[in-house]
């Protein structure tokens, strides 16, 4: 569950791997919800990077997430 999350998400995101393994659930989940859209800032370039979080991605997060409470 863990890897087809992250896999959802870094192909949503397009981050770096480095960028998308320092992910914090702070970043994607908002009170009990995960947001539609998050903003990391890219350890190369220092800019900050604003994606969208899809229908599926929300849900494999949340698969995840759950199982790991």
């Amino acid at each position: 569950m863990r890897d087809r999350a992250l896999f959802d998400l870094a192909i949503d995101s397009k981050l770096r791997g480095c960028d998308l393994v320092k992910i914090k659930i702070g970043d994607i989940v908002a009170g009990e919800d995960i947001r539609n859209r998050s903003t990391v800032i890219q350890q190369k370039t220092g800019r900050p990077v604003q994606f969208e979080l899809t229908a599926d991605v929300r849900a494999s997060l949340l698969s995840w997430l759950v199982k790991i409470i």
